[in-house]
């Protein structure tokens, strides 16, 4: 089953959410070392993404100028 590229209409999603209790799906601890994008789990190094992460795929810049064709 593909799902949609829109997250709302998703079913489910596991993100990290900072206003919560956040519980391992992997060993349901709660435990987390955060970084800037990703929450990793400290006792079985599940990883989550932040829920208020800005998803920048490798390569895009943000605020640089798109260069025209010649």
């Amino acid at each position: 089953m593909a799902y949609s590229m829109d997250f709302l209409a998703r079913p489910f999603a596991l993100v990290y959410r900072s206003d919560a209790v956040n519980h391992c799906p992997g060993c349901t601890h709660s435990n987390w070392m955060i970084g800037r994008m990703v929450a990793e789990c400290a006792f079985c190094g599940t990883v989550l993404p932040l829920r208020n992460s800005p998803l920048l795929a490798t390569g895009q810049r943000r605020g640089m100028p798109q260069l025209a064709a010649a």
